[in-house]
């Protein structure tokens, strides 16, 4: 089993480089660079944040759809004001902050340089000030 694992890496390790030398004109939406592990990455279009959203939070604490609702209503937001592919929302499994009351949200962008704080958001009477801040975030 092991020797078949490493034929199957050592295979697809040679059909990256050969996909990798053959791309002479890339996809001019998509960016292709390697990596220092050789894996190719791809420059998102959200390039001015990613806004995370627990989807355990409100589950844990009711059952309810609350941090589903939120999601929503930030994309159709988002979309409304011509700002979704700027912006990404997506939910998250746990973010590990598990609040007693409220949804965790995380804004990342491109400025946070992986310090973005943690934010306890009520998903019905913050979400006007949550989308205040992450239209602050933008590039």
């Amino acid at each position: 089993m092991k020797k078949l694992i490493q034929r199957i890496k050592a295979l697809l390790q040679r059909i990256l480089k050969r996909s990798t030398s053959n791309c002479q004109q890339p996809s001019p939406l998509i960016n292709y660079r390697l990596l220092e592990t050789s894996l190719p990455s791809v420059s998102p279009r959200w390039e001015s944040g990613l806004v995370l959203v627990c989807s355990q939070c409100a589950n844990e604490q009711s059952g309810s759809t609350a941090s589903e609702d939120l999601e929503n209503w930030l994309k159709c937001r988002l979309k409304f004001e011509g700002l979704w592919g700027e912006f990404r929302v997506v939910n998250t499994s746990c973010l590990g902050v598990c609040p007693r009351i409220g949804i965790t949200v995380v804004v990342v962008s491109n400025g946070s340089h992986g310090n973005s704080p943690c934010l306890i958001v009520n998903p019905q009477s913050d979400r006007e000030l949550l989308y205040s801040y992450i239209k602050q975030n933008k590039a």
